[in-house]
């Protein structure tokens, strides 16, 4: 029996594709479970939408990230921390810190876990950060950080 998958299932196939199982599998298991539905010509057409509409979903994506990259190359955040007298910087800068201040000040909502790089900021001067928006489209925010005195 050929169904379309609703959901993932280890071993049978993907969200989204027509496999072939048994008919007992089918219908006492992935039917009644709703990982799956009998392929037909009303179910064909309505996957072929969803997948449409799930393109265009991610190509706005895309573009969105890629309008994030262009305002984050004009973008620097600064910074005031402590310093030692031999300009060492006591403390970090973390990538916490600057989300936050993107959030802030420029209205840029980023996640801290999509800093390609994972290291905090420990020197006074300017610092570039890769930041991947999308698979495949990074953005890079500069950070200044200045001595308080």
């Amino acid at each position: 029996m050929k169904v379309i998958m609703l959901k993932d299932v280890k071993g049978v196939g993907k969200k989204s594709e027509i496999v072939n199982v048994k008919d007992g599998y089918a219908s006492n298991y992935l039917i009644p479970h709703g990982l799956a539905i009998m392929q037909s010509d009303k179910a064909l057409e309505i996957l072929g939408e969803q997948k449409k509409a799930e393109a265009e979903n991610i190509e706005k994506m895309k573009q969105n990230a890629r309008e994030i990259a262009a305002k984050l190359e004009k973008i620097t955040v600064e910074f005031e921390a402590k310093g030692s007298g031999d300009g060492r910087m006591f403390g970090t800068i973390s990538t916490k810190q600057i989300e936050e201040e993107l959030k802030a000040k420029h209205g840029i909502e980023i996640d801290k876990r999509k800093f390609v790089e994972k290291m905090a900021v420990d020197h006074f001067g300017y610092s570039k950060l890769k930041i991947e928006l999308y698979k495949g489209i990074i953005g890079t925010v500069t950070v200044h950080v200045n001595e308080k005195k």
